[in-house]
């Protein structure tokens, strides 16, 4: 096993598990009336709710549970900074995307699980 020894400027957490669904407002309706999550932010097609120490965001889209299982989504304060830790020690991310208020990359896991970094508070 490869260790590495972790950068002090450096601190991802674990902000967000995303699930993806083919109808948000039912989902959203769960997690907001039944289970009784507070909305922490929402957009097109995403709704965050505030979960504790790490959120649950649902996202529009086609569920496909085993072939895409929710993602761990880690925030960073820079993106581009931490996608270049990463990659030294191994991961593999894709491109940068922008966006007017945050920056996200994707990647996966050893198992190919989806991970993401995120400027998204």
């Amino acid at each position: 096993m490869v260790t590495h020894e972790p950068e002090r400027t450096m601190q991802l957490n674990l902000r967000r598990v995303v699930i993806f669904t083919a109808d948000l407002a039912k989902l959203a309706a769960f997690y907001r009336d039944v289970i009784g999550l507070e909305i922490a932010g929402q957009e097109p097609g995403w709704i965050d709710f505030a979960a504790g120490a790490c959120n649950i965001a649902l996202h529009a889209g086609k569920p496909s549970p085993g072939s895409w299982p929710p993602k761990l989504a880690f925030y960073t304060a820079d993106v581009a900074a931490a996608r270049a830790a990463l990659a030294k020690r191994g991961a593999k991310f894709g491109p940068i995307k922008s966006t007017k208020t945050f920056d996200m990359c994707d990647g996966r896991d050893p198992d190919g699980n989806p991970i993401q970094l995120s400027s998204r508070k």
